[in-house]
């Protein structure tokens, strides 16, 4: 059980509510199956609905006796008391117990981008609802980059996400994108260049340094960024991109490839239509193979990014570095299941999309 001073501390960072047991056990009628949101590594969300009628996500995490679950716990409370934007998920509060962890979100009614992804949609509900329009799609980029931006430029200590991906991307109300799920982010001083850790993350989004060394940085994001821009093109996951190129593990080198060729209009996601803006995508995707570029120190920052995908700056960036981005061919590491530590088992990919959003 935490002691009387443990808890005035945990209270401390950001004014967090702190939820009793009880509540949140009738919040999401006592953790029944039919309120699961998603299903992670660190355990499972549920929707739930607090006395006053507010709608919320409870991450009840797992393993809170050992370090991982107790570390996720730590690092989400941290990150949320010192990231505060409306480009990131804030954190309502908490519950500690001598067994029990729970951490206590908004309910994000639109999902998450992954959930509204072609291939991702998870049941009958995520079907009835429409594409996201282009226009939706150039905000969410924007939304999101803006929040990424906040955490590596803006924040001191710095936080690296380590996650980046379609499925931690909240959408709201107003389909504003929201990032979330901070239990693998890292604080870094502004004057370390990166942190060497053991490698998690999600398969598809890992650059390829983290993914040989471990060591990561706001560039590894940055790729992860990258990889989101591509999934918000072509409506579907990194994954299922790959598998139905029949190039898994060489998405990003077929890619430069379409770009090169000038086949852009083959990336876009069917649901689209012809409702699009052919100039927009093409830049889009140049900013998506910039973030994506193999060595980290050839990747814009987050601030380059977001000023990009506003139609600041992308033509110079693009012609100093397209020369590199279209004659390299680095050959990727191969994402053998031994060389990462994934959250998604493989029966709970799917399921896990929809972490920290609703509803199902």
């Amino acid at each position: 059980m935490f002691s009387d001073r443990q808890e005035e501390g945990l209270i401390s960072l950001g004014n967090l509510r702190s939820f009793t047991f009880r509540e949140l056990q009738l919040a999401t009628d006592n953790f029944s199956s039919k309120n699961i949101l998603g299903c992670g590594g660190f355990g499972n969300v549920y929707k739930g609905k607090l006395g006053n009628g507010t709608l919320v996500a409870v991450k009840r995490l797992k393993d809170v006796t050992g370090s991982a679950g107790e570390s996720q716990f730590r690092t989400e409370l941290e990150m949320i008391s010192l990231a505060v934007h409306r480009n990131l998920l804030r954190l309502e509060g908490y519950c500690a117990t001598s067994n029990e962890r729970l951490l206590v979100y908004p309910h994000m009614a639109n999902g998450s981008v992954a959930s509204r992804l072609r291939g991702m949609l998870l049941n009958n509900y995520d079907a009835a609802k429409p594409a996201l329009d282009w226009n939706t799609r150039k905000r969410i980029a924007i939304g999101a980059a803006r929040g990424l931006l906040y955490l590596h430029e803006q924040c001191d200590p710095k936080i690296i996400h380590r996650d980046v991906k379609a499925a931690n991307v909240l959408l709201d109300d107003d389909y504003e994108a929201v990032v979330g799920d901070f239990g693998l982010a890292k604080l870094l001083d502004h004057a370390d260049s990166h942190v060497t850790t053991a490698v998690r993350g999600t398969v598809g989004h890992i650059a390829p340094e983290y993914l040989s060394t471990g060591q990561s940085s706001e560039k590894t994001d940055v790729f992860g960024f990258g990889i989101l821009l591509i999934e918000l093109i072509t409506g579907m996951r990194a994954l299922e991109f790959g598998k139905s190129i029949n190039q898994k593990g060489a998405m990003l080198e077929w890619v430069k490839k379409i770009q090169r060729e000038k086949r852009v209009e083959e990336l876009v996601d069917r649901e689209l239509g012809i409702s699009y803006d052919r100039i927009e995508v093409g830049e889009m995707l140049q900013v998506a193979l910039l973030c994506t570029q193999y060595l980290p120190a050839h990747r814009p920052k987050m601030s380059e990014v977001v000023r990009m995908l506003e139609g600041d700056g992308l033509a110079e960036k693009w012609a100093a570095s397209h020369s590199i981005l279209l004659t390299t061919d680095h050959h990727l590491p191969t994402m053998a299941d031994d060389d990462y530590d994934d959250d998604d088992d493989e029966h709970s990919l799917d399921s896990y999309a929809m972490e920290l959003s609703g509803p199902r």
